[in-house]
């Protein structure tokens, strides 16, 4: 199964007076990195969270955002900074009494200056609240994985036509390949035959014996049986359930390597060029990996 590293996914969950919301963004990464950013009075959940969300996910940048609205009573406290307040009454009354001013000091005038009633975080029961976040969060990644596949399948039938026309160009440059020997037979015959101007009798034996030798250090059966195993992995491990980037990208390599190999060994211009066809699929197979969970 191909799944996609990029996606977006939203859900929400309310128990009772508590609604738990979650944004999921997904981008693309060697390695799994989970940022997450939720009420710093939740944060003895965070390893909870993130625990789930390493279960669901392979690879990639997640950046999640939980967000919590409690409604319920005592949720909300305030403090009063009274250090503050006395400062600000001390400089009021004495500019009263320096300016001889006859206003009374109301509370608005004190509010006024700011500061002096705080907003506090309560000391919240987290653990009760987990049952609401894990069902939001799973929902959240439901959708995601929803999202991600959708987008996989495209990028998997992208990929199966690429490895379908590397597959044909595998089996042309094998049929090329095959009568190297007689190849490199009439390429010495001509070549002697150009600058003996056909003067010098050619030793049949010889000719074989050499032809054999260049034939011998062409044979490419080797690298287009390890070519052929390697597609097959590739698409073995495109059917898997489990996620296979990373392998992929290993198998890309190689094939890579193998078909580099065949281009310095092979110095037939119709095979030469399969082989740079064939890389430019390989490249464009490795951009859409990059984007594989």
């Amino acid at each position: 199964m191909i799944k996609s590293m990029t996606g977006f996914a939203t859900a929400e969950r309310t128990a009772q007076e508590i609604t738990v919301s979650a944004d999921i963004h997904a981008y693309n990464s060697k390695h799994l990195d989970v940022v997450l950013r939720m009420p710093s009075g939740y944060m003895p959940l965070e390893e909870k969270i993130k625990a789930r969300i390493t279960a669901r996910i392979a690879r990639g940048r997640m950046e999640v955002k939980i967000q919590i609205k409690d409604q319920s009573e005592g949720a909300v406290a305030f403090e009063i900074d009274h250090m503050r307040a006395r400062a600000v009454q001390a400089a009021l009354t004495e500019l009263k009494d320096a300016f001889d001013l006859q206003n009374d000091i109301s509370l608005e005038l004190l509010m006024s200056f700011g500061g002096i009633i705080k907003p506090v975080e309560t000391m919240t029961e987290s653990e009760p609240i987990w049952p609401v976040i894990e069902e939001c969060l799973t929902l959240a990644l439901d959708n995601l994985e929803t999202m991600q596949k959708k987008e996989g399948d495209f990028i998997a039938g992208d990929l199966l036509k690429r490895l379908d026309y590397i597959e044909d160009c595998i089996g042309e440059i094998e049929n090329d390949s095959s009568d190297l020997l007689y190849h490199y037979q009439q390429r010495l015959r001509e070549r002697i035959s150009s600058l003996t101007r056909e003067i010098v009798e050619i030793d049949p034996g010889r000719l074989a014996q050499e032809a054999a030798f260049l034939a011998d250090r062409s044979d490419i059966s080797e690298e287009i049986v390890r070519a052929k195993s390697h597609v097959r992995q590739f698409r073995h491990i495109m059917d898997s359930e489990e996620p296979g980037g990373r392998k992929l990208n290993f198998l890309l390599q190689e094939l890579h390597r193998e078909f580099n190999t065949m281009g310095s060994k092979i110095g037939q211009a119709d095979t030469s060029h399969r082989i740079v066809d064939v890389k430019s699929e390989l490249e464009k197979i490795r951009e859409q990996i990059q984007n594989v969970e």
